[in-house]
């Protein structure tokens, strides 16, 4: 997203220019708002899988795709080692000037030399692999990043209701040039600015497990949400 829309929505609303919100537009033929107050929520707002990932965080922290920081701010007035990482310019900005005190601004799959004792990936944190084949190269990174006794938590969500059939037999209709039916296409639209296209990716959790056990680490179900999401634990085998 060279053109920054999330980072300049951010900075817009942390100087108390919030006029509106990011809209943004799928493959799934879906228009959808993410309101930007969101962005910049406390603990008590933020839904259950995220408290529950938060409090089952230990040792130094990376935020993967920290956003505004919300979640690296909590963990860090909580006492924690934590780091917020964003390949948005304007989102580490932000990150900043909230009092967030250790920052990185690159792409995930470029850090390197750091080790964590945890991994948090909120928000569909994983979506940033984009597609389904990016899987490995990704969680291959998270070991590379992880401590011997680290974890990664992360959550998602299954789309497969996304594609019910209309019909009376019921089943499911999906697109046959996608190799996997969590795959979306995203672009975001912010005062008249628009993104360049951008893959993203929901996983269901089976297809995450069986990915991670391939990989060498282990995946556990944390919490099951209540709308096909849940959260996940990964690990060393």
């Amino acid at each position: 997203m060279s053109k920054d829309i999330l980072g300049k929505a951010l900075l817009d609303y942390h100087h108390l220019e919030y006029t509106e919100d990011i809209i943004t537009y799928s493959s799934l033929d879906e228009e959808d708002r993410l309101p930007l107050p969101y962005m910049f929520r406390n603990f008590e707002q933020m839904p259950l899988l995220e408290q529950i990932a938060l409090e089952h965080c230990k040792g130094a922290v990376l935020d993967v795709g920290c956003g505004a920081g919300s979640h690296a701010l909590y963990l860090q007035e909580k006492g924690f080692d934590v780091t917020g990482l964003d390949a948005s310019h304007g989102a580490i900005s932000v990150c900043k000037q909230r009092g967030l005190l250790k920052t990185i601004h690159t792409d995930f799959l470029r850090l390197d030399g750091q080790k964590y004792d945890t991994l948090l990936l909120l928000m569909n944190g994983i979506g940033i692999t984009g597609k389904l084949k990016n899987l490995d190269p990704y969680l291959n990174q998270m070991k590379r990043l992880l401590q011997p006794n680290g974890q990664v938590l992360l959550d998602s969500s299954d789309i497969l209701y996304m594609y019910e059939s209309d019909e009376e037999d019921g089943g499911y209709w999906i697109p046959q040039h996608l190799d996997y039916y969590g795959e979306v296409t995203f672009t975001m639209r912010y005062k008249n600015e628009e993104s360049e296209p951008f893959d993203w990716l929901y996983v269901d959790f089976n297809t995450l497990k069986r990915a991670a056990t391939f990989n060498g680490l282990n995946c556990e179900m944390v919490k099951q949400g209540e709308s096909d999401d849940y959260l996940a634990r990964l690990t060393f085998l």
